[in-house]
């Protein structure tokens, strides 16, 4: 804002200020300011707002985008933020951060405040845009997502542009999902929960969103906060990327495979142990007319049997639940499905529907019904594996459709129709069935509970798994007997019909008495007393398949037995209620061993009798209840009676029933031998062998009473302390118990063993027995003895020690404190012997022992740390680790030593101290040989991230305690130096070593820049100094510097991993800069100084600076601002230490030149201005130390032009850099008068070598390569000016590649040619490198000519230039006849060159045209601005398709209507303007090809080719106009333009450098007209005469608009125009040229005849009445025209070849008549020569039916061929001058010499050039593509030779090849009169 002044408002910029961030979100019209607040600014500018600016604003918030309209506004963009200085009435000014130097007005409606912090620093006045931090108000999370947000939105629209539709609208879905989520976060109402699941969710998904747009990695901890670098390890850092990395990538490779994650599938599911259905019924349609009950169960058709309990639904007649309140509230959960039961291979939702009711729906109500009868309806089944396995989405909304199979005949048991059902197909349910939702969820109960509190709660039903989970919780305490009615037989007995059988289940008390509400039917329905079974229609055999829980209390299940009774169901209720039970059953639950009853099937026995004796407990109880064939008491026979007490009880044979239980109980144990291990007082003498029995016990049930177990061993322990008969016995069976809850299925366990240790266990003399026994058995292994048990006893050694040092502790504390040297002792005892057993070098046992002490000792320290003396302890593992053989288990060893280093008696210095003296030799001897480098870098990592931790809390401990801390830090110093000694050598040697795709690599690196980070000035200094000599530091400087340029150049991590690789960069640095140190103390002085170390040092150090990751300006502001705030621009800092360490050289950086020019120019290319202001001068100290000791600085200059090339097309520098470079240079030389004047042309020399190189660089790239091509000339012109070959021919090949590219052949021969021209036809070497494949085997020039000329033919032949590949090919040939004698050679290019000569003839070759292109305004490159070329159009190209690829590089340019040459308004204006139109080839006069036979195809290659002149002809009227004769005043402006070099050439263009404009008179232009309409209708008689086959259409419309013109009026507009008295009265200087235009009319006469002649011959039947139209009206005009002008005869002549047809000739002899004044008499007209015979073979008559025609008298020999033309040398001379050799340009600077002043010749006597000339060839549209022509207007190019008509009009004859007299010719011309030849 122009006036303000920052001090004024010093006041509202305090150290604490609001922060403005704009959030536009949509775009309308903007606010304005009012016009009565502004007052009128200086001249030309805009007003100046004039407002009372106050500090202070309220919170706005912004919707809109700003853009600038005004000259005062600041433009804003969505997301960007400004600082305001300054509020005014709904307006703000300030700037934005984005661009701080930009300041401005903008309306305060479009912002909204946000709240923030910004220190600023400085006084008062400071500038607020560079001296201020703004720190944001908001939570980190949500300014991470503000970032992401803003960062993806660019990428967005790239991606748009882009047209990458998929990616687009992924992205757009995850930011729409981030805003909603930023919305929630910012709404601060979450509860604690959900916001840590929101943070997961947001993270994860801004991670992903960043992997897919190869933005970079970000790492985070455990609670999703961005780490730290500055508070984070190295190692830490690494392993946090590479755990990013690998979640990524899994993420990515779900993502894109379908099979291999289902839809909403997270990572938690699999971690997950347990696993949930949740089921919702929506609704359930089925036309049943009486209550009914739905089971609903999961069920696996594999095993054929249902896996759950049963969810029970009570659905009433009326069609809604029993219970209204469940209505739209039937959930379920099913729970405890583990990992196998989802890989099921499949799973199946199944629904029994059982009616209650009348026994047949069919039966009428006439009679009394029995009711409540569960009968069978029907069930549905539901395939729900997809669901289970996460293959398909798994959504609470989503509803699915069970339909439901009806019961279709009384013998379908529900179980069998499941089993059918999931095998069936589909069936027509009449849309009958259920609607259900399914979701899978992850966790147990409870966390289902709070993680899905909207689809589970405490109303929800639960099912539980039959069975126990796969992970037994701690807390889950179970109670449950499951019963399954299998399935029985009945006998009908006295029925006539077999029993429709209805069992009764009731849990009973030794007294008989039921058990209340125990069994339960299934989840959500309410416990009974009695469950009756569904009753099956007469059927014999029964099938239930019914499965119910029995829940009886724990202490009262040992007295509890299951009855069941059967009874006959009637469907009259009369009969129905006379049916008594006719059979029982029963079963204990508690077996009398005590145990529970077994698992699996039951075949219980029948009792029949009295029904009341039946129900008596008392009467059954002492029977037996199951079958076994070998009970006694089971006679043969139908039935028998029991004795005694149980009289009138009978069992039956005829019937069974068989039953299925499953007892999942806590609390009940069905396995002996644990019972009798808990109940071991009660039998002492069994102790042993329940002991040894209890290892064979299940683990499950061991598990299930875990803490009474335990209890029992340590008692027995305790009770027997003064024996140790029972103590390996007890101390085995604890082993085995620590190794159950080891196991994975137990896992939870250990929770629960742990509390028992510090709550429960209370041995306190357990700990001497436990130690004794360990130690034994130690010891026993140590001597080589068997020792069975020691493994498992290993495995289980972190428990075993845990009991020991809680029951020493719990004896200390009762004893205070006694014992502790015994125990020391002991301990001690311990420990050496298991060193002992280190040492042992036996295999098998043995050494089985020694890995498992390995890998399970360092599971004690934690434990052992409290108990024992730190250093004895760290001797101990010191030894424990070095007793080991060398060579023996060196992957265990170092397992073992990671996990030591990670424990916490390592963190003690004096442990780590003695351990790393162990731990260090085996890394260097592993390290440096290669072996178990896995375990290795683990262990390092490990080791260097203690390191880190202690040396951070040693300083937080020395803020507190300033001495403690310094010891503490003094120890991990000397530790770090430890490491530092051994190992940072030799991990620099292995990263050195390693290939650069091992994976090991990037670990190693990492704990090298762990070292390095560790290191501080110190370690450095006496690291240096440690080494025994000069060599070997040296060597340790190489290789590392050597190591830092390979690591930087080729980065270990991947681009994305920017944190880790900022990081290593700031260690590289640190250590740089202290080996820089080291170089200039130690290795500058004269004596030990060491070049190749110094340059070394320079090229890292050049290397690091110019590295991708460092350069800030390729980055995103938020990354570039990120990268600033936390590691600086590093650039600076090792910039100026390369420009200390180049000035400290002194009288020694002559050494360095050239070598570290292309290094230091590398460095000053870097767009940093400071560093570029800094390093610049750097140039000038090299050419000052040059030329002081060789008198120039040639060596400098050539090497920074030959580096400067490759660095400016690699995309560094620009404009600025080239006017810093100018400027600086410049003043540093103006201060050294010797070098003022040298110095300046090498600034002049670099600046336009910099203009070309960037010009080049801007348009390389374009898709459009045209301007590519023009500033690739340019270079190889200025290299080739300055003599720099070896770049001149780079950019040759380069020009020649994007011709052949864009399939440009003859510009790609010409540029060939031009390196061959260079070349000589010697065995010299080839001085310059050749670009290409076959270059390397091409040694000497003649080779490599060799090689070229062949390319260079094939481009010319692709490029249908046979003339030019004819020239190269009798050079070739040359060679190969005269010089190497190579006749095979010689053989094929004579074959190439005949194959040419006939293409010349029979292949269709269009001429191109040409178009001129002037691109007028400032906006085009200064290679473009304000000039004309003429560009050189293809094959049959159109000028709109040439404009449209014109423009397509300048969209906003406009194109010029007007073919004038624009004015300066255009020339000087900043926009881009295209002028575009056709011009002409102006040809040049060919001497040597005049007076020759030769024919049209050959001769219209010299018409449009090598041409340097081009015309256009513009109309335009001049005095008075005559409406009946506009030919009268028709004037023509012709310019013609000269390019800088001819066409075609090496460029499609060339750049117009003169341009001459004449103006014709309407004379001229009728006699140009005139020549060429003759020219038209020779054409037309030659192509029909050497081809009858063409269309007439052509010739009939040409000959009938000049007999009868219809509009123009034919030549009789000339004669009324011209002719009239008074046009010569007044222009007498016209009369030669009148008499031109007469003879041209008298000629056209014998033309028209001969056209009319072939047309007559050729027309068809239908078309002749139009013929005698045309020959009426000709006759008319020929008689006209002889009257007027005389009558002309055309000449005849035969080829002297057979077969050719006759050719036509016609003398103009206007120089005559110009002379005499008198017409001559023609001769008549010859007849028409003989056609061959008819009987010719077609093709020969082809082949054959080629002329040339020629108007001019009979010649001794009238053809010539081609290769009899004179002047070979002439040919090599102009195909040498249309490429150019000497110097070419596309703008035209050095035009070269004329070709027509170097080739041109004395004239021949009686010649002369023609004066009417050629101006173009016309283009015609109305076919498709055109036909080249035989005969072009350029026949009338001249009239070079005198008819001999002026000797008397005689006409001489000669006899014709045939012998034949031709007919008669015109008389030979006088002397000076012309005659007209073909070219």
């Amino acid at each position: 804002m122009v006036g303000w002044d920052p001090c004024a408002q010093s006041a509202l910029r305090k150290r604490r200020f609001h922060k403005l961030g704009v959030h536009v979100t949509r775009r309308v019209q903007q606010e304005e300011p009012p016009v009565a607040l502004q007052r009128p600014g200086p001249r030309g500018t805009a007003p100046v707002p004039r407002w009372p600016w106050r500090p202070g604003c309220p919170s706005r918030t912004t919707v809109w985008n700003f853009p600038r309209t005004q000259e005062h506004h600041l433009p804003l963009q969505i997301g960007e933020m400004v600082r305001i200085l300054q509020a005014s009435e709904g307006w703000y000014c300030g700037y934005s951060l984005r661009n701080r130097a930009a300041q401005g007005i903008f309306p305060a409606s479009l912002i909204r405040l946000k709240g923030a912090v910004v220190e600023q620093q400085g006084g008062p006045c400071a500038s607020p845009r560079t001296e201020e931090s703004v720190v944001p108000a908001e939570m980190p999370m949500v300014q991470e997502i503000t970032t992401t947000l803003r960062e993806w939105a660019t990428i967005w629209k790239q991606l748009y542009v882009a047209g990458q539709t998929e990616r687009y609208g992924q992205v757009k879905r995850m930011m729409q999902e981030l805003m909603e989520q930023r919305s929630q976060l910012l709404s601060g109402t979450l509860p604690k929960d959900q916001l840590l699941r929101l943070r997961k969710e947001v993270t994860g998904k801004m991670d992903y969103g960043n992997k897919i747009l190869a933005l970079d990695l970000v790492v985070r901890d455990e609670d999703e906060n961005i780490l730290d670098p500055d508070r984070t390890s190295v190692i830490s850092l690494f392993q946090a990327h590479r755990r990013a990395a690998q979640t990524l990538t899994q993420r990515i490779q779900e993502e894109t495979s379908p099979q291999q994650r289902a839809p909403g599938h997270g990572t938690h599911g699999a971690a997950s142990p347990s696993h949930n259905l949740y089921l919702c019924v929506r609704n359930f349609v089925c036309h049943i007319g009486e209550e009914a009950q739905l089971f609903m169960a999961l069920y696996d058709p594999g095993e054929q049997r249902i896996i759950s309990e049963n969810y029970v639904i009570r659905w009433a007649s009326t069609g809604v639940p029993q219970d209204i309140e469940l209505l739209n509230n039937l959930k379920v959960v099913f729970t405890d499905l583990g990992s196998t039961d989802l890989k099921r291979e499949r799973l199946f939702l199944v629904c029994q529907i059982i009616r209650v009711g009348r026994m047949d729906l069919r039966d009428s109500h006439s009679r009394k019904l029995s009711t409540g009868l569960r009968r069978p309806f029907g069930i549905s089944v539901m395939d729900i594996t997809d669901i289970t396995k996460r293959t398909c989405d798994s959504d609470e909304d989503k509803q699915h459709f069970i339909p439901v199979h009806l019961v279709a005949a009384d013998g379908d048991f529900l179980h069998n129709m499941i089993r059918k059902a999931v095998e069936g197909k589909d069936i027509n349910h009449k849309g009958q069935g259920l609607w259900v939702s399914l979701k899978i969820l992850w966790g147990d109960l409870s966390q289902v509970r709070k993680d899905y509190p909207h689809l589970v709660d405490r109303s929800t039903a639960v099912a539980r798994k039959l069975g126990y989970p796969e992970v037994i919780m701690p807390g889950d305490v179970r109670n449950d007997i499951y019963l399954t009615l299998v399935q029985g037989e009945f006998d009908k007995g006295n029925k006539k019909t077999q029993k429709n059988v209805e069992v009764t289940v009731c849990v009973c008390d030794e007294a008989g008495n039921v058990v209340q509400n125990v069994i339960h039917a299934g989840a959500g329905d309410s416990p009974t007393s009695h469950y009756c079974s569904v009753v099956y229609y007469q059927q014999r055999h029964q099938r239930w398949m019914e499965t119910l829980k029995i829940a009886v209390p724990i202490e009262d299940v040992h007295r509890t037995h299951l009855r069941f009774t059967f009874r006959h169901r009637s469907s009259s209720d009369s009969k129905d209620r006379s049916e008594r039970i006719f059979s029982m059953a029963f079963v204990r639950l508690m077996c009398p061993d005590g145990t529970t009853l077994r698992d699996g099937e039951h075949d219980l026995v029948l009792y029949k009798g009295d029904s009341k004796k039946l129900e008596d407990a008392s009467a059954y109880l002492s029977l037996p209840s199951e079958r076994n064939l070998s009970e006694s008491k089971l006679l043969s026979g139908s039935s028998f009676r029991v004795s005694g007490a149980t009289s009138g009880l009978a069992v039956s044979t005829r019937d069974s029933f068989q039953i299925s239980t499953l007892v999942c109980s806590t609390k009940l144990t069905q396995n002996v031998n644990l019972l009798g291990l808990l109940k071991w007082r009660s039998k002492p003498s069994l102790l042993s062998g329940n002991l040894q029995k209890l290892m064979h016990v299940d683990g499950g049930e061991v598990i299930k009473f875990l803490q009474d177990t335990l209890d029992a061993l340590f008692s027995i322990m305790m009770e027997h302390s003064e024996t140790d008969v029972y103590d390996t016995l007890v101390f085995d069976a604890l082993v085995f118990i620590v190794g159950l809850v080891a196991d994975r299925k137990f896992q939870h366990f250990n929770t629960v063993l742990e509390a028992y240790i510090r709550q429960h266990f209370s041995a306190t003399l357990a700990y001497k027995k436990l130690l004794s026994v360990l130690t034994q058995y130690v010891e026993q292994a140590g001597r080589g003895e068997p020792c069975e048990p020691l493994p498992r006893t290993f495995k289980a050694l972190e428990y075993i020690f845990k009991f020991i040092v809680r029951s020493r502790r719990l004896f200390a504390r009762l004893y205070e404190g006694k014992e502790v040297a015994e125990f020391q002792c002991t301990l001690q005892r311990f420990f050496l012997a298991l060193n002992q057993l280190m040492e042992s070098p036996l295999e098998g046992p043995t050494l089985l022992s020694q890995g498992a002490a390995l890998k399970y000792l360092p599971s004690i320290l934690e434990d052992v740390f409290g108990i024992f003396d730190s250093s004895a302890l760290g001797a101990v593992l010191r030894d424990f680790v070095g007793n080991l053989l060398p060579q023996r288990l060196l992957k265990q060893k170092l397992q073992s030593l990671t996990h030591i280093a990670s424990s916490k008696a390592f963190q003690s210095h004096e442990c780590r101290e003695l351990v790393l003296q162990a731990a260090l030799p085996i890394l260097q001897e592993l390290i440096q040989a290669g072996e178990e480098e896995d375990a290795c870098i683990e262990l390092l990592s490990s080791i260097l991230e203690v390191l880190y931790q202690a040396q951070k809390s040693a300083e937080k401990l020395r803020a507190r305690h300033k001495d403690r801390g310094n010891v503490e830090l003094a120890q991990v110093k000397k530790h770090i130096q430890v490491i530092l000694e051994q190992l940072l050598h030799t991990v620099n040697r292995r990263v050195i070593v390693l290939d650069r795709e091992s994976p090991l690599r990037s670990h190693y690196v990492a704990c090298m820049a762990a070292i390095l980070s560790q290191m501080d000035k110190d370690h450095y200094s006496t690291y240096i100094q440690a080494f025994p000599s000069r060599p070997e530091l040296m060597d340790f400087l190489m290789e590392t510097f050597i190591l830092f340029k390979d690591l930087i150049g080729k980065t270990v991590y991947p681009g994305d991993w920017m944190v880790m690789n900022m990081v290593q960069n700031r260690e590289f640095l640190r250590a740089i800069n202290h080996f820089a140190t080291t170089l200039t103390e130690m290795f500058l002085s004269n004596s030990n100084f060491e070049l190749q170390l110094w340059n070394n040092y320079f090229h890292l150090a050049v290397a690091f600076l110019t590295q991708e990751s460092l350069q800030l300006e390729n980055f995103s502001p938020a990354k570039r601002n990120s990268i600033l705030g936390k590691y600086g621009d590093m650039r600076a800092t090792i910039g100026a230490s390369i420009r200390d360490m180049w000035y400290s050289l002194g009288q020694r950086k002559i050494e360095f030149i050239p070598g570290m020019v292309g290094p230091i120019l590398e460095m000053t290319l870097v767009p940093e201005p400071e560093l570029r202001r800094s390093t610049i001068p750097i140039f000038f100290d090299m050419m000052l130390c040059e030329h002081r000791l060789t008198g120039s600085f040639s060596r400098f200059e050539d090497e920074i032009l030959r580096r400067l090339d490759s660095e400016v097309e690699g995309g560094r520098g620009d404009e600025q850099y080239m006017q810093l470079f100018k400027s600086i240079l410049l003043s540093c030389c103006q201060s050294h008068p010797e070098l003022a004047k040298p110095g300046e042309d090498f600034v002049k020399l670099v600046s336009e070598l910099l203009e070309r190189l960037l010009d080049y660089r801007a348009v390389m790239n374009d898709e459009n390569k045209t301007y590519s091509m023009s500033c690739t000339v340019n270079l190889l012109n200025f290299y080739k000016e300055i003599d720099r070959q070896a770049m001149y021919i780079r950019y040759l090949y380069k020009l020649k590649d994007l011709h052949i590219s864009y399939e440009n052949y003859t510009e790609g021969a010409y540029t060939l040619l031009l390196h061959a021209r260079l070349l000589t036809w010697s065995e010299e070497s080839n001085a310059a490198p050749v670009p290409g494949p076959h270059s390397p085997h091409l040694h000497t020039q003649r080779q490599l000519k060799e090689a070229l000329y062949n390319q260079i033919i094939e481009y010319f032949d692709q490029g249908k230039m046979w003339e030019e590949a004819i020239h190269i090919c009798k050079e070739l040939a040359e060679q190969y006849e005269s010089h190497v004698f190579d006749y095979e050679m010689l053989s094929d290019i004579l074959q190439r060159e005949a194959k040419f000569y006939e293409k010349i003839l029979k292949v269709l070759r269009p001429s191109p045209d040409y178009f001129a292109v002037g691109y007028y305004g400032q906006g085009f490159p200064t290679f473009l601005r304000n000039k004309v070329f003429i560009y050189r159009g293809k094959e049959y190209e159109r000028r709109e398709d040439f404009e449209m690829q014109l423009l397509s590089p300048f969209p906003n340019a406009e194109k010029l209507k007007s073919t004038s040459p624009p004015g300066q308004d255009i020339t000087d204006s900043p926009g881009q303007y295209i002028q575009c139109f056709t011009v002409q080839p102006a040809e040049e006069a060919k001497i040597r090809l005049k007076g020759q036979s030769i024919p049209e195809q050959i001769t219209n290659f010299y018409k449009a080719n090598h041409i340097q002149r081009f015309s256009y002809s513009r109309p335009f009227k001049r005095g008075p106009s005559d409406p009946d004769n506009e030919f009268a005043n028709m004037w023509i402006e012709r310019t013609t333009f000269r390019t800088a070099y001819p066409l075609p050439g090496i460029l499609r263009w060339f750049v117009v450098t003169s341009t001459e404009t004449i103006v014709i008179s309407p004379l001229q232009n009728a006699i140009e007209t005139m020549m060429k309409t003759n020219e038209k209708i020779m054409s037309e008689i030659n192509r029909h005469q050497n081809d009858p086959s063409l269309p007439i259409n052509p010739l009939s419309m040409l000959l009938n608009g000049i007999v009868d013109p219809a509009v123009m009026g034919g030549f009789v507009k000339y004669e009324k125009a011209f002719f009239q008295e008074s046009y010569i009265q007044e222009h007498p200087e016209d009369g030669v040229n009148i008499e031109k235009l007469k003879d041209l009319i008298a000629w056209q006469i014998p033309l028209l005849a001969e056209g009319i002649r072939i047309h007559g011959q050729k027309v068809t039947e239908d078309l002749r009445p139009f013929h005698e139209r045309m020959e009426q009206c000709f006759e008319q005009l020929r008689a006209k025209v002889e009257s007027q002008y005389g009558m002309r005869e055309m000449m005849f002549f035969e080829d002297r070849r057979s077969g050719r047809p006759r050719s036509i000739a016609w003398v103009p002899d206007w120089d005559w008549l110009s002379h005499t004044g008198a017409s001559t008499e023609a001769p008549p007209t010859p007849k028409p020569a003989p056609r061959p015979s008819e009987s010719e073979d077609h093709r020969n008559e082809r082949r054959e039916n080629r002329s040339s025609s020629i108007f001019g008298p009979r010649r001794q020999d009238p053809r010539q061929s081609i290769s009899e033309l004179p002047e070979p040398k002439d040919e090599k001379w102009r195909l040498s001058c249309n490429i150019s050799e000497s110097s070419l340009s596309s703008d035209g600077k050095q035009p070269p010499p004329s070709r027509a002043a170097a080739g041109a010749q004395p004239r021949t006597a009686g010649s002369s050039l023609s004066p009417t000339g050629f101006g173009g060839r016309v283009k015609s549209a109305s076919k498709l593509p055109p036909l080249p022509r035989k005969f072009s207007p350029a026949v009338y190019e001249t009239f070079l030779e005198q008819s001999d008509a002026a000797a008397g009009g005689k006409v001489s004859t000669s006899p014709t090849v045939d012998g034949n007299k031709s007919p008669k010719s015109p008389p030979l011309p006088p002397p000076k009169s012309k005659r007209l030849s073909q070219l």
